[in-house]
């Protein structure tokens, strides 16, 4: 059995994304290890989501990375995104995976959001 633990993603907006993951329900720290970059990393959970500073060289952040997460409320949480300007790709519906929408974050990434289940 596998579990993914750690997501890394690089942009130039910094900020803008920490603000955006933390409306998903994301706490994030702002630190660096060592002589590296300052970045935020996401604190407590199973899942650490950690956004870099793009390396030096690159100028266009990666966008052909989609990523998914369950939420726990997704109406209230896409009424949020959009109230703060966030583009919804696929507005909320129930699919065979849930109750799902997409929304794009500042790099243009595709994120999936499932509503969480409740228990039965």
């Amino acid at each position: 059995m596998v579990n993914l633990n750690l997501i890394v993603i690089k942009t130039d907006k910094l900020q803008e994304q920490s603000e955006f993951y933390s409306d998903l329900g994301f706490q994030f720290d702002y630190h660096r290890h060592g002589n590296g970059p300052y970045h935020y990393a996401s604190i407590g959970g199973n899942l650490v989501l950690e956004i870099y500073p793009l390396p030096k060289g690159t100028i266009t952040p990666d966008h052909t990375t989609r990523l998914g997460f369950i939420v726990e409320n997704l109406n209230s949480t896409i009424q949020s995104l959009t109230y703060k300007g966030i583009r919804i790709i696929a507005e909320p519906t129930q699919t065979e995976w849930g109750y799902t929408a997409v929304v794009q974050d500042f790099d243009g990434r595709k994120i999936e959001l499932t509503e969480k289940k409740p228990f039965s």
